[in-house]
């Protein structure tokens, strides 16, 4: 929890920096967007606070770049939808969140001018390959780190359940005591004993 902690804000802290430092808006923008989805790896909340990070250079010293005021609204939404869907489930949506991010830039790349025809930013070629490639960088951290930790998971899981089955001892069954042979004695009839002296009494004759 603690690595966590200091990672997150380590990297806001970066983020801040740069933004903070007077440079071009080309460096600006793939510092913001790629440092906020890196941040939101250490927990969601940095995530929010890279992207509300995105109006800082106004107040710098040097000043904001001409370009950051068309970047900010545009690139600050689409990376606060990134955010949600990212958020919304594991690796798996990462191509959802790439999408929405990607979808309003590229459709006001082609339909800007047609809208305003002072908007010609997003169909900048360096704005948007920058955009861009700082969020398939940024995703695709993501991805390989949410991937290595279920790999990671799947293993311990199974190290547990095999230390579990090979401390479990068998019940050994407790040996049935052999039927012992019961033999039942039963004393023979006693004879009444003859006296000789006394013959045996004769029939009546008639």
């Amino acid at each position: 929890m603690l690595l966590r902690l200091l990672g997150g804000w380590a990297l806001v802290a970066l983020l801040a920096y740069s933004l903070w430092s007077p440079g071009d808006w080309v460096t600006q923008l793939l510092a913001w967007v790629l440092l906020t989805i890196l941040a939101d790896e250490f927990g969601g909340w940095f995530g929010y606070i890279g992207a509300l990070l995105g109006g800082l250079p106004f107040f710098a010293p040097g000043g904001a770049a001409a370009q950051w005021t068309v970047i900010v609204p545009l690139v600050g939404g689409a990376l606060l939808a990134l955010l949600l869907v990212k958020h919304s489930g594991g690796a798996f949506v990462l191509p959802f969140a790439g999408v929405i991010f990607a979808l309003p830039l590229l459709v006001l790349a082609r339909y800007g001018t047609k809208l305003d025809p002072s908007l010609t930013l997003p169909a900048n070629e360096t704005f948007l390959r920058t955009a861009l490639t700082a969020m398939l960088a940024g995703l695709a951290f993501s991805f390989v780190r949410q991937l290595a930790g279920v790999v990671w998971r799947y293993r311990a899981r199974r190290r547990a359940t095999r230390v579990a089955a090979g401390t479990v001892v068998p019940a050994n069954p407790i040996p049935a005591s052999p039927a012992h042979e019961v033999i039942t004695v039963t004393p023979a009839p006693e004879e009444l004993p003859v006296d000789p002296a006394t013959p045996p009494q004769p029939g009546r004759h008639s």
